[in-house]
């Protein structure tokens, strides 16, 4: 075996969608595993009866509103208009101070919208969105392939990118995956607690901008977080607001202070 086997590959030999090389791969690795193999042929079992149950429903088409296509360009949507918003309070504080000043200050409001630390709250508030409330494959390599998760992600990244330690805090590691950015692919881990919680960090090598960054908060109508720099590296730790609101601070603060601790 060449690379890891990922969750989503077990998904789609399942389903038939894997090419004939990497589907004897596949089966390869399933007769070394009967574990993996059991488990596998269970999912089947349960494909073919809800197929058996619900096959007129799943013919239905899937609802625009649950497409994650228009869920992402939802989301830039909603970030074009917040700026929007903020370039003409800008604009307007502008031509109500001194001029040059509320001027230059504008300008910065245009400058660089998708960059930075800012850049990264954003992505990590749009990948919580999107995987967070996946219950069939949040994540691409689960906790117990954690090793070959961050080889793939040191591979695709070019650099080592840490997934902090949060059970002291009530969140377990869950896994992760890449994410594909207009900088680059980025790190993306899942945490859970207890009652089903769910948040994701995000990392990403900064490649432009904002190689040192303090902590910094977000927060939309529905995903709040904390974003930062260490030494070209950024981090984003987002989860649902009503987390956002008071326990999150803590989390993100330990998540720094063991990642710092590893530099």
């Amino acid at each position: 075996m060449t690379r890891p086997v990922a969750e989503e590959e077990l998904h789609a030999y399942l389903d038939g969608f894997l090419d004939e090389a990497r589907r004897q791969e596949i089966a390869a690795y399933l007769a070394r595993n009967p574990a993996e193999e059991a488990r596998i042929a269970g999912y089947a079992r349960q494909r073919d009866a809800l197929r058996a149950a619900c096959g007129a429903l799943a013919e239905t088409p899937i609802p625009p509103a649950l497409n994650i296509g228009r869920m992402i360009a939802a989301a830039h949507d909603r970030r074009r208009r917040r700026l929007r918003y903020a370039t003409a309070a800008m604009i307007a504080l502008g031509m109500l101070s001194l001029g040059g000043a509320g001027g230059w200050m504008a300008r910065g409001a245009m400058g660089t919208p998708h960059g930075g630390v800012a850049g990264l709250s954003h992505v990590a508030a749009v990948s919580y969105t999107v995987f967070a409330p996946d219950h069939l494959h949040p994540v691409e390599f689960r906790a117990d392939q954690r090793r070959a998760l961050m080889d793939w992600i040191a591979t695709r990244t070019g650099t080592r990118i840490m997934a902090p330690d949060l059970r002291a805090s009530g969140y377990r590691f869950m896994g992760g995956r890449l994410v594909a950015t207009e900088h680059g692919p980025a790190a993306l881990f899942m945490y859970d607690d207890d009652r089903g919680t769910r948040l994701v960090l995000l990392g990403q090598p900064m490649r432009r901008e904002d190689r040192n960054a303090p902590m910094a908060r977000f927060q939309d109508a529905r995903v709040g977080g904390y974003s930062w720099a260490m030494d070209g590296i950024g981090y984003s730790l987002a989860g649902p607001v009503s987390v956002a609101a008071g326990l999150l601070h803590p989390l993100a603060n330990e998540a720094r202070r063991q990642i710092a601790d590893r530099m």
